[in-house]
């Protein structure tokens, strides 16, 4: 099969839907060789910031002349950004090969997930990579990812997101993600709420796992215009992260406290190329400007704490009016996720992201008009970007936020490039 026809067979797998558990997993990895067990796996979960944590971690381990595996989902503009090696994309020939090997023995009702997870570990068996940087999908424990055992767990902040299959409570959805905790392995704690910290304290006192936690053992703090990290045995300076936001202080500071760790067991990691990583980084759709007049500012936040975030980092880009471009998706909070950023909007063009439950455009609009905004419906994510422009000035910015999907749609426009819509 062609590239194009093997990603329409991927993509339909989306028909099983979500199916937590590791049965259809660890029968897909058997049948595949195990390729899990041949790769120095390092775990990535939490519900906000895991993303760019790992892509921090994985730049380090690249300047520090590794070969590092990144799996991150979802994709932004195309199914390949999924797989990465030292930044490198794999390529569609690859792919198709890779995923034809996965297909070929892969259970009856394997999912879109367990699919990709499984292509993953595969390609980067095959590519040799030195350390394989899983980022887990929604959960933890009963995540795919979860099928292989790593070397080290780090956990990004949790907040309350995809609570119908997570929990309805921040200590319910901690549990979950601390499924992906082994015993004896080392732990890396972002910052978190009290009550999730707490949960991952006692999973590793149970399971005799070390951990370190933000603000505790190792911390980070903003000068004028860059970053110093006090980690847990190291101390740098005038760090300027290339992923942009004041919200990426815990991120950097988790993925070099997480880089001290690994320095430790094996990894030769100095000073130098913790440096040179943080300052490399490349995260797209997370505070990503595009210059111009006016310029275009793209952020991925989908949940409220998320667009807290987001909205503290605003105070950085000067501006004279900001237009909000947003697309958020119908089983999200929407007034939750926009209620952080509304106030500092003079308006809004509400669009509707071109993925299944994308919210109605009409619907989002008259939202944020209750709100007291000035709110128009702007119809696709590539009407209403056009709109924004129209209405903007050049001292203008233009925010597009709300969901991913809206995100990767309006930055595969700014690119001129294919968008491959897909929600999972």
């Amino acid at each position: 099969m062609t590239y194009g026809e093997i990603l329409a067979h991927i993509y339909g797998l989306r028909r099983f839907g979500i199916r937590p558990g590791l049965e259809r997993i660890a029968t897909l990895l058997q049948r595949l060789g195990n390729p899990q067990e041949r790769l120095r796996v390092v775990h990535v979960a939490g519900t906000n910031g895991k993303g760019s944590t790992a892509a921090f971690l994985a730049s380090i381990l690249a300047e520090g002349g590794y070969r590092a595996g990144l799996f991150t989902s979802p994709h932004l503009t195309r199914f390949t950004e999924r797989f990465r090696i030292n930044g490198t994309e794999i390529a569609e020939e690859a792919a198709a090969r890779v995923a034809g090997q996965v297909l070929a023995s892969a259970p009856e009702g394997t999912t879109f997930f367990e699919v990709v997870t499984a292509m993953a570990l595969l390609h980067f068996v095959e590519e040799g990579v030195d350390a394989a940087i899983l980022e887990a999908g929604m959960g933890g424990g009963a995540d795919a990812t979860s099928a292989a055992t790593g070397i080290l767990t780090v956990i990004a902040p949790v907040a309350l997101d995809h609570c119908e299959w997570l929990g309805e409570t921040i200590p319910a959805i901690a549990r979950e993600k601390a499924g992906l905790i082994r015993a004896g392995r080392p732990v890396v704690l972002s910052r978190q709420p009290a009550e999730a910290r707490d949960v991952f304290i006692e999973r590793g006192r149970i399971l005799g796992a070390p951990l370190v936690c933000f603000g505790a053992d190792f911390s980070a703090a903003w000068d004028e215009s860059s970053l110093a990290y006090d980690g847990l045995s190291r101390q740098l300076a005038g760090l300027r992260p290339g992923i942009g936001g004041r919200y990426q202080l815990a991120n950097a500071a988790t993925a070099l406290a997480a880089a001290e760790i690994l320095a430790d067991n094996g990894f030769r990691l100095d000073s130098p190329a913790l440096r040179a990583g943080i300052d490399a980084a490349r995260w797209p759709g997370r505070m990503e400007l595009f210059s111009g007049a006016p310029r275009v500012l793209l952020d991925g936040a989908h949940n409220p704490d998320g667009a807290r975030a987001l909205a503290e980092s605003l105070a950085d880009y000067p501006r004279r009016r900001l237009i909000v471009v947003t697309g958020v998706m119908a089983d999200k909070d929407a007034a939750g996720i926009l209620a952080p950023v509304l106030p500092l909007a003079h308006e809004v063009v509400a669009v509707t992201p071109a993925v299944e439950r994308g919210l109605d455009a009409g619907r989002l609009a008259e939202l944020c008009r209750e709100k007291g905004l000035n709110a128009v419906a702007g119809g696709t994510v590539a009407e209403g970007l056009a709109l924004a422009r129209q209405r903007a000035g050049e001292q203008d910015l233009i925010l597009v936020c709300g969901s991913l999907f809206t995100v990767g749609e309006a930055r595969a426009i700014l690119l001129s490039q294919q968008y491959e819509p897909f929600r999972g």
